[in-house]
């Protein structure tokens, strides 16, 4: 038993009713300190049900293949005839860039977790703690406007449609808004089955998007001539094509959308279908399931680019893609009315409708995955942030707030979706490079390096070009780190520990003790010598009044990592000198003498009495001590911790000071 455990539910107890039942369910799924979050778009277990790979592809392609829906568009206005050649571009990063780099991150990060933990391990401590926020900012900033945009390119398609009434156009905040609270309204009443729908929508929207591509050949095939004027048009704005190529390398960046749904590639990893003989430690079959997935999803979406790319060029008339244009935001829709009638036109509207809406899913999921696992470990969230209903609360009041302030503009948010891909991509090259220079892979770390080059580099000209992307992000990464570091002080003085262990031998030392209290001395781990404990011994005797009767136990907490907050203890007893000591590391000396303590008084069933000496120093600089460097004050912070954690002072562990 631990500390933290929880009695049984009682089956004849009355059922929860008002506030309680609200409470309740509200907070369904609630993990009970454990250090772990698989998100909603992980399977429970090793044993929980998993897809082939080609189903998984479905699912992240919500996100991924839902871009064509606005991609040729934003791409023919970002960029004017020298879209096909930038497309080109994009698609050779994508496939020769992007596609390997997540292709090993698969490799070395297969329960789910994505780049941003490979970083997380290469980079401990604070500084490693303070990477993660500001990519969980990037994250955010990508999946939340993800949410957004693709919610606002629906309702485009939809008021844009010649069957819907007029009193809907102008109303594209409202719209948008209604289908993010739907979107919020399925997450709070459940998601399974997610797999299936985007099986569906995937398959549909490509084909419908085949249609689309075959129609339009189909139209060029008949009319030369439209080539020939984009080809003429493309060598007098650049001369000739080397300078178009010069060009289009300057201006892919802008192009960038198309690099989304990686990272949530390899977050729904635990999805895959493996091998009989795959375990959690090396599930070869999972990681090649999900490498081919990488790649299948990569070589479409990159094929129907270029495609796309092409045929809105040469057949929408330029002055269409500015704002206001019928192709604003919706080129292929508009090329699928004018050259396949509005009856198909309609059906590729609502089918582009469905998977822009289901994105925004996509993208929900991703954030309900990333929250949980990393802020509330760090102590960086409340305890709540661990159930999904209260963040798809929080995430649909902020996709709300987005929306209003962005007027449901597709354009104006393809910025800051653009530099939260890029810089999740530049993360994760960076982080396979560092991966394969301390495993030793000079050729491959050369490689990665490269790619991370070449994303750097599209990642700068992006915060050139639209800097407006980056202030937006910027606003999320520092929303992020002051509400985190706000949660983490606020969360001080909770327990930490998710689980306490005895040994053998630290059981043994406590087993003596039949009745009465249980003495502890608190010791510093770095005073080892025989005659710093006899001292220690002394003044707690002498000055903290410990009965000379009670043989006493020393506490030494060995501070590890203090940028820790929720982890395992593990107590080892000792002997040094002739003394019984009880040793311990923690990230934090209070907060882990009060778990140690409960977990004593829970275990033998006897009352601990802690004895400390006063800490000497400025009260302010030991408290900074204590948030950062996990000391400080340690007397009153841990009888702060027992009076949080233990209302009722009977039950509370003693703490004396002198």
């Amino acid at each position: 038993m631990t500390t933290l455990s929880r009695p049984p539910a009682d089956p004849s107890a009355p059922r929860p009713r008002g506030m309680q039942a609200f409470r309740l369910w509200l907070l369904f799924g609630l993990q009970d300190s454990k250090g772990t979050h698989l998100g909603p778009g992980v399977a429970a277990s090793s044993h929980g049900k998993v897809h082939p790979w080609w189903q998984v592809m479905c699912l992240t392609g919500v996100d991924y293949f839902s871009t064509l829906g606005y991609q040729p568009a934003i791409a023919a206005l970002a960029a004017g005839v020298v879209s096909p050649v930038a497309t080109m571009v994009l698609v050779a990063v994508t496939l020769l860039g992007a596609l390997p780099v997540y292709r090993r991150v698969a490799v070395e990060s297969h329960h789910g977790e994505g780049s941003i933990a490979m970083l997380e391990r290469l980079l401990p401590s604070w500084g490693g703690k303070l990477l993660v926020l500001v990519l969980l900012g990037f994250a955010a900033t990508d999946f939340m406007i993800t949410m957004t945009l693709s919610a606002a390119d629906a309702t485009a398609h939809l008021i844009e449609n010649p069957v819907v009434p007029d009193w809907l156009h102008g109303q594209n905040v409202l719209v948008t808004l209604f289908l993010l609270a739907l979107l919020g309204a399925v997450f709070l009443r459940g998601f399974k089955e997610a797999i299936a729908v985007a099986v569906v929508l995937v398959v549909l929207y490509l084909g419908l998007n085949a249609v689309v591509v075959g129609a339009s050949l189909v139209q060029i095939s008949t009319q030369p001539v439209v080539v020939g004027d984009w080809w003429a048009t493309l060598l007098t704005s650049h001369g000739d094509p080397l300078m178009a190529v010069a060009v289009a390398l300057i201006v892919f960046p802008k192009l960038a959308l198309g690099l989304s749904g990686f990272e949530t590639g390899v977050a729904v990893m635990p999805q895959v279908r493996g091998d009989e003989n795959d375990t959690e430690e090396h599930p070869a079959g999972r990681i090649k399931g999900t490498r081919r997935m990488l790649t299948g999803a990569a070589a479409i979406m990159s094929g129907f680019l270029i495609a796309t790319s092409f045929i809105t060029v040469v057949l929408i008339p330029e002055q269409e893609f500015q704002p206001g244009g019928q192709a604003n935001g919706r080129a292929l829709a508009y090329l699928a009315h004018e050259y396949l009638g509005v009856g198909f036109g309609s059906i590729y509207d609502i089918s582009t409708i469905a998977i822009l809406w289901f994105a925004g899913a996509s993208a929900m999921a991703g954030l309900l995955n990333l929250v949980p696992r990393y802020l509330p470990r760090y102590g960086m969230a409340p305890g709540w942030a661990r159930a999904v209903r209260p963040l798809v609360l929080v995430f649909t009041l902020v996709s709300f707030l987005i929306t209003y302030l962005f007027d449901a503009d597709v354009d104006a948010q393809g910025g800051a979706y653009a530099t939260g891909v890029l810089v999740l991509m530049t993360s994760a090259a960076v982080a396979v490079t560092l991966s394969a220079q301390r495993g030793g892979h000079r050729g491959r770390a050369l490689g990665f390096g490269a790619i991370a080059l070449v994303f750097t580099y599209t990642t700068i000209a992006n915060v050139f070009e639209r800097p407006e992307g980056t202030r937006i992000a910027g606003v999320f990464v520092l929303g992020t780190i002051v509400i985190s570091l706000l949660s983490r002080v606020g969360r001080s003085f909770e327990l930490h520990a998710t689980r306490v262990h005895l040994d053998q031998q630290a059981l043994e030392f406590m087993s003596s003790t039949l009745e009465g209290p249980i003495a502890i001395i608190a010791h510093e781990p770095l005073r080892k010598s025989a005659e710093a404990y006899r001292h220690k011994l002394a003044s707690a005797i002498d000055v903290s009044h410990l009965p000379v009767e009670h043989e006493p136990l020393f506490l030494e907490v060995i501070v590890d990592d203090s940028s820790d907050f929720e982890t395992e203890l593990f107590v080892r007893g000792v002997t040094r000198h002739g003394y019984n000591v009880l040793e311990v590391h923690g990230p934090v000396v209070p907060n882990t003498i009060a778990s140690v303590l409960l977990h004593i008084r829970d275990v033998t069933g006897l009352m601990p009495h802690i004895y400390f000496r006063w800490t000497e120093g400025n009260p302010i600089t030991n408290l900074l001590r204590f948030l950062f460097l996990g000391e400080g004050e340690i007397a009153t912070v841990t009888r702060e911790v027992l009076r949080e954690a233990v209302p009722d002072v009977t039950r509370r562990p003693w703490v004396h000071v002198g």
